[in-house]
């Protein structure tokens, strides 16, 4: 398989990468964590601009119809820049409205910059079983009614609507009777609690209440978005991983400079031999850890859904556990210091911890790629 990039996306990488460096500096972040939003208007224009907005949308939409592999290009620079706007958020939004077919509209507005997505999918009780859904859609006459609840649902706050699955038949847990639907942070009916998560992004919890929606806001077949739902989340699976790899390039880069920059004895300490092992170990984490977001990139959009479901766990598994391992030795080697708020190692460090708990741990990812069909008879064989 070649893993080489086009001439287009290496360009968008490096337009993307000097906006980042430019606009988007460690100061310019902190400042923008800090404040009452937590996302920077201005920011989200410029990657409007730059065309990162447009680059998942469906060509009918404005947009350039880009693939996973694409987007791994833009999340693998976000993660190496720590951004915080809510990108992640609205892309996987827009990706279950492209497997639904039917909100073209709303992909225009994303793709213009004027509107941002958020994805509410999981309970209170649900963990990582995207079908374990108590959060009830309840058709009345040519309407829906929605009533129940999301938690953690990353830039909640921060977004203009939402995507939010629901139980419209069927018992809890069961993946048959779902559906999703798009729903109005302003419709009446609807509450919304923001806060701020350990890694200084934005979350919210999100109450639904006889909320009325109309046959419209259906993303696909009332009871029927299984599938659909499972798809995207692997797809976003996939883009936390490139994220991931992002962040850990850049721990690894400044980890090294530090090493060859802090002296003692006389020496820059990266002249020791067992700290020179410490980071052969964290490169070769990383070079297994890219090979395997890469791989999950190039296969997240397969149509063969088993080779998805494979490839995308074994890579968050493989990911999972090289963020933690880098982050740590990281953290670490720069001594006291890693932890403190001042040097970016230690929001790094809590960015990485985060992606580790969205869209199913390292634990869950591997009992997910155990379940696949064919691996016990491989195991056997």
């Amino acid at each position: 398989m070649d893993f080489n990039f086009t001439q287009e996306q290496r360009q968008m990488a490096d337009s993307l990468k000097r906006w980042v460096g430019r606009d988007y500096g460690f100061e310019e972040r902190a400042r923008i964590v800090a404040s009452a939003e937590g996302v920077s208007a201005a920011a989200w224009q410029a990657l409007a601009e730059l065309g990162m907005l447009a680059l998942p949308l469906p060509q009918e939409q404005g947009g350039f119809d880009g693939s996973a592999l694409d987007l791994f290009i833009v999340m693998r620079e976000l993660g190496h820049g720590l951004v915080v706007e809510p990108y992640f958020a609205t892309v996987l939004a827009v990706h279950l409205l492209k497997l639904g077919g039917r909100h073209g509209g709303l992909l225009e507005q994303v793709g213009a910059g004027g509107l941002t997505l958020a994805v509410a999918l999981t309970e209170r009780q649900s963990r990582y079983d995207l079908a374990d859904i108590a959060t009830s859609l309840t058709a009345q006459g040519g309407d829906y009614l929605l009533d129940g609840a999301k938690v953690a649902v990353a830039h909640g706050a921060q977004a203009g609507a939402v995507v939010v699955s629901a139980r419209s038949a069927g018992r809890q847990r069961e993946r048959a009777g779902i559906s999703l639907v798009v729903v109005p942070l302003d419709a009446p009916g609807v509450s919304v609690t923001g806060y701020r998560t350990l890694d200084g992004q934005r979350a919210a919890n999100i109450a639904f209440d006889q909320v009325r929606l109309p046959a419209t806001a259906l993303v696909c077949a009332p009871g029927a978005a299984w599938e659909l739902l499972d798809a995207g989340a692997d797809h976003g699976a996939a883009l936390l991983c490139a994220e991931a790899l992002g962040a850990m390039e850049a721990v690894f880069d400044a980890t090294l400079a530090y090493l060859k920059a802090r002296t003692q004895f006389g020496a820059p300490i990266g002249k020791f031999q067992a700290l020179q092992h410490r980071m052969a170990d964290m490169a070769i984490h990383l070079e297994q850890a890219r090979s395997m977001a890469l791989l999950a990139a190039a296969k997240a959009d397969s149509a063969d859904p088993g080779e998805r479901r494979c490839a995308v766990s074994a890579a968050k598994y493989r990911v999972g556990q090289a963020q933690k391992f880098i982050g740590q030795q990281a953290v670490q080697l720069h001594g006291g210091m890693g932890v403190t708020d001042e040097l970016p190692v230690s929001h790094y460090f809590k960015r990485l911890a985060m992606i580790e708990l969205t869209l199913g741990d390292t634990s869950h990812h591997l009992r997910r790629f155990i379940a696949q069909p064919g691996f016990a008879h491989a195991e056997a064989a």
